[in-house]
This record gives C-alpha cells, sequence and structure tokens, in this order.
C-alpha cells in the first residue's frame, strides 16, 4: 500500500506543474492584446489606394472587436518589397501584422534577384479578398470582343499596346498571360501607377489594359471605356453581361488577392485568435458591403487555406514570368 501510495503521489507532482504550465499558458494567450496596446498593422503600399483603404477598414473592424488599437503603417517601394520585409521580419508577438499581397508573396521572388525577405517565413492568417480585372478599350475602339483583339494582334504581330500599372504587377501578368495563351505578340507599356495607364487609355495612346474592378466600374459608368471580358472564373453578379476571358475562348484568369500576414514564428494560438477575429470583422457590414460592392470576391476561412492558395499561386506566376522573360532589373 505504501509503494501505491508513493507512486501516486509521485504521479501527482509530475501532474501538477504540467496542469500549471497549461494554465499560465492559457492566461498568456487570453491577455492577448494588452488593453490600450496597440497593434501595428503595415501596407506596403502607398496611402490612398486599394490596399491601404482595405486595410483601414479591416484593421479598424478588428481594433473594435479586440478593445486595443490597430495603427496603419504604410512603407511602400520596391514593389512592395519594403514593406513585406518589415512584416516577415517583425516580432511574432502579435503586435506586428500587415497586408500580404499577390505581387509580394506569389510574384516578386521571380522578378527580382534578391529579395529582403523570403515569401515563406510570412505566416499566413486570413485571406480578405480576390480582385478581378477587366480587359478595357477605349469607348469607340473597334476591338469588342476578345477575338477582335486577338484577330488584329495576329495580323499586326508587336504592333496592339497595352497598358500597366508597373512591370509585374497584375496589370501587366493579366497581359502577358493573355500573350502566352491566345499566342499574340504585344507591347507592354509600363506606367509608375495603374491609374497613369488609364489616363493614356482614355487619351488613345495605348490599344488596352486590363484593369482593376475597382477601377474600372467608374470608367464604364462615365461611357470612357469599354469592357470587353473579366478574368475571374466566373461572370461578375454586378457585370452579369460581361463574359469571363475563359467563356471567351483564352483561359487568363487572374486575381489580384491580398490577406493578412503575420511574421515568421508566430504562435499558432496567435495565429488561431488573430484569423478569429479577421474572420468576424470581414463579416461585418461596413467590410463586406464596401467589399463586395466593388466586384471583389470575399476572402474568409482558414490560414492553412490562404497558405494553399499563396503556394499554387506562386506556382502559376513563376511559370508565366519565366515564360514572359519578365526582368524588372
Amino acid at each position: 500500500m505504501k509503494r501505491r501510495q508513493l507512486i501516486q503521489a509521485a504521479s501527482g507532482a509530475l501532474v501538477a506543474p504540467a496542469l500549471t504550465s497549461l494554465s499560465a499558458l492559457s492566461f498568456a494567450q487570453a491577455a492577448y492584446p494588452t488593453p490600450g496596446k496597440p497593434i501595428t498593422w503595415i501596407v506596403g503600399y502607398g496611402a490612398g489606394g486599394n490596399a491601404d483603404s482595405r486595410s483601414r477598414q479591416v484593421a479598424k473592424a478588428m481594433g473594435q472587436i479586440m478593445g486595443t488599437p490597430i495603427i496603419i503603417d504604410n512603407k511602400p517601394g520596391a514593389g512592395a518589397n519594403i514593406g513585406t520585409a518589415a512584416i516577415v521580419k517583425g516580432n511574432p508577438d502579435g503586435y506586428t501584422i500587415g497586408m500580404g499581397n499577390f505581387a509580394p508573396l506569389s510574384v516578386n521572388q521571380s522578378l527580382f534577384k534578391t529579395l529582403p525577405y523570403n515569401p515563406t517565413d510570412a505566416t499566413p492568417i486570413m485571406l480578405i479578398e480576390k480582385g478581378p480585372l477587366i480587359l478595357m478599350v477605349k469607348e469607340g475602339s473597334p476591338y469588342k470582343t476578345v477575338k477582335d483583339v486577338v484577330a488584329a494582334a495576329q495580323a499586326a504581330p508587336g504592333k496592339l499596346s497595352y497598358a500597366s500599372g508597373g512591370i509585374g504587377g497584375s496589370h501587366h501578368l493579366s497581359g502577358a498571360l493573355f500573350e502566352s495563351v491566345a499566342k499574340i505578340d504585344m507591347i507592354h507599356a509600363p506606367y509608375k501607377s495603374g491609374s497613369a495607364g488609364a489616363t493614356d487609355l482614355l487619351g488613345g495612346q495605348v490599344h488596352m489594359m486590363f484593369v482593376q474592378m475597382y477601377e474600372a466600374m467608374p470608367m464604364m459608368e462615365a461611357g470612357k471605356l469599354r469592357a470587353i471580358a473579366i478574368t475571374s472564373a466566373k461572370r461578375s453578379p454586378l457585370l452579369p453581361k460581361l463574359p469571363t476571358m475563359t467563356e471567351s475562348g483564352y483561359a487568363v484568369e487572374v486575381l489580384n488577392w491580398q490577406g493578412l500576414i503575420g511574421p515568421k514564428g508566430m504562435s499558432p494560438a496567435l495565429v488561431k485568435q488573430l484569423n478569429a477575429v479577421a474572420n468576424k470583422a470581414l463579416q461585418m457590414p461596413e467590410v463586406k458591403d464596401k467589399l463586395l460592392s466593388q466586384g471583389n470576391e470575399l476572402g474568409g476561412g482558414t490560414p492553412e487555406q490562404f497558405a494553399a492558395l499563396i503556394k499554387a499561386e506562386t506556382v502559376k506566376w513563376t511559370k508565366v514570368v519565366k515564360d514572359a522573360k519578365i526582368d524588372p532589373e
């Protein structure tokens, strides 16, 4: 009996510290975030753009849910590499998070000879949105369908031009993928911004441009540009008469996505907590309604699903960049 009691006592002594440690861990997790301690949300693009405005909408909602301020810190430059590096290399304590985008997470590693971060070091938390692009021409252009564009490009190789907001962005890669799928040769005209490219499209300096849907709709409503096709897998509920590129005979599917990421080495508990808050924020009317009104697809889901998207997109765009021999340097 004495021996059995000793064994039970020893077992209890081993279990007690473990339970104490688990309780302490649970308490530490529950304490995040510390009330009033601000969380920094880094954006790799300048103020006023879509990445910035969406970040502010989601961050405000998440801050309300968690009861702590979330401060936006814009760090633009180098194709969002500067801002993304700041996120990835930040302290993984949950007080540094940021917007992870299509280009810096899945494209730039194929474009730049070196990066100030490793894209696979980023911690995916949640996809926020996917945004399709629309192939646009100036109102009055002779091109009314994708097949019209292809026929003209085949008749005059190297003559038709398409604008973009810069080398390696979604405008450019949409055009490069289109050239590859349709087996045509066009001139890429990169600008410093998407709006600058659209301005020259309006002025007739270029023949076409793949424009972000949220930018394209006001131009269409004003009667200045004509939409030919959309790059989403299905037709947009906001533009039900506009065919997809795939329906038009050319499998060009491009969605310029962005989502919440954290630094390398974030604990699964923090990721889970932030994912739950971000999912809740995305369903708040002031966030969801604005996102959908711009023609974007609503994100959400698990960190694992976001990680799988990043991986698949990296494979896809690595091939496109290689085949098109795109080199920003």
